[in-house]
């Protein structure tokens, strides 16, 4: 069973712990007033209106029960799946130090509560072979990928530092406690089924509210409390729930997060692979892996870089790679593939992933060699815009083309 990461506040802890609870007593409410007070009781009994009553009953029942599998499969993800990066285990034992030292320097009240860990500095540095194994990724302007200065180590592509949790989160989209935790890859789909499903189950209870409050008005009977107190709950959670699945859907289908639409002014800088005889440009500069010292600056292809450890190793020159630093505009989004590639790359290949919570998201498989997550026609159109070179069929592989560049270009030199 996958380790529980709860939040790291008190008060969210609390919130998480209280409004589950609360949600479930609104929905036994609901259920006592819609089914119970309203429909059997009112419109059935006393109205005899049974076709009516099976409508209302079917359509609540079949709502409820999707909302709450929905609700379930959301719940459930983010306690025991909500998306966190692992932790290197050489690192680990590290941090959980420098976590608890934090944590006494807070209890001291020590104004420097902990500075933040540089970049690792070394080349071999771990966990840097699983980015430029990849044809692209995100990378800071030297080349090298992102670095979270709390977990320690580099950041995969589209992955934010939680406070709520304290660890990185791939695809992180908000920390909700009405479904007790974080929202993320992991999750969003299930979150937004079950935004959705609940956004109709409230549209139902508020149809039988009004329903009901029109027929006490229309025979002249008072006001029926049950009914108004139904009317005034579904169009507060209604509101609320059609507005985040209608906002849901949307970053869906532009393949987007709430984290990555507040950042949406800023720029992307990304590592694109460039086959190794690629001449030098004052276009962009140009990163080589594995890496022997800073990265190369336009002009430097012929020069031998400065090295920490010596010559390379003919293992390292196998599996030598050169990298483009390219830039994307203001509001640029390289991930995104198209409505329909998006919402299928979230929600699944098929109509019966759309409907239920049956599965994760297909994004959550970081297998492909090319990238941690599917690219868009962006990548191609930056190529064009910087003048790089497409990789060859070969040059993908490793082999072939790639290896006769570099012995031509040790011959020439």
């Amino acid at each position: 069973m996958s380790r529980r990461h709860h939040s790291s506040r008190a008060s969210t802890r609390w919130a998480v712990r209280i409004v589950p609870l609360f949600i479930l007593g609104v929905l036994a409410v609901a259920t006592y007033a819609v089914v119970d007070r309203l429909c059997v009781n009112y419109l059935y009994r006393k109205k005899h209106q049974a076709g009516v009553v099976t409508a209302f009953l079917v359509l609540y029942f079949l709502f409820f029960l999707l909302m709450m599998a929905a609700y379930l499969r959301t719940f459930f993800t983010v306690q025991l799946k909500p998306g966190v990066v692992p932790l290197a285990p050489e690192e680990q034992t590290e941090r959980e130090a420098a976590e608890k030292l934090r944590k006494r320097h807070k209890r001291n009240r020590d104004v420097e509560d902990r500075a933040l860990a540089p970049p690792d500095p070394n080349p071999d540095s771990p966990g840097l072979e699983a980015f430029y194994s990849k044809d692209v990724f995100v990378c800071e302007a030297d080349g090298r990928p992102k670095w979270c200065s709390e977990c320690q180590q580099w950041k995969p592509d589209r992955s934010h530092h939680s406070s709520d949790l304290g660890r990185c989160v791939r695809k992180m989209d908000h920390f909700c406690p009405w479904v007790g935790g974080m929202v993320s890859e992991t999750s969003f789909n299930f979150f937004t089924q079950f935004c959705f499903y609940c956004g109709l189950f409230c549209a139902v209870s508020l149809a039988v509210g009004a329903y009901s409050f029109q027929q006490h008005h229309k025979d002249g009977d008072p006001i029926d409390g049950w009914a108004l107190a139904i009317i005034v709950l579904s169009c507060i959670f209604g509101a609320f729930t059609t507005g985040m699945a209608l906002t849901s859907i949307r970053y869906i289908l532009i393949n987007t997060t709430n984290v990555d639409m507040l950042k949406r002014p800023q720029t992307t800088t990304l590592a694109v692979r460039i086959p190794l005889s690629t001449p030098p440009s004052d276009k962009y500069n140009v990163i080589v892996y594995p890496l022997r010292g800073p990265p190369r600056r336009p002009g430097s292809e012929g020069q031998q870089p400065h090295t920490h450890h010596g010559p390379m190793s003919s293992r390292d020159q196998q599996a030598e790679r050169k990298f483009a630093i390219l830039r994307t505009k203001p509001r640029e989004n390289p991930w995104d593939l198209g409505a329909m590639k998006n919402w299928k790359s979230v929600m699944g290949d098929n109509f019966l992933e759309w409907l239920l919570p049956i599965r994760h998201s297909p994004c959550c498989n970081h297998e492909s060699m090319e990238s941690d997550y599917r690219f868009g026609p962006l990548v191609s159109r930056l190529r064009k815009r910087y003048g790089v070179p497409e990789l060859s069929t070969s040059s993908r592989s490793g082999h072939g083309v790639e290896l006769q560049e570099r012995a031509s270009r040790r011959a020439s030199q």
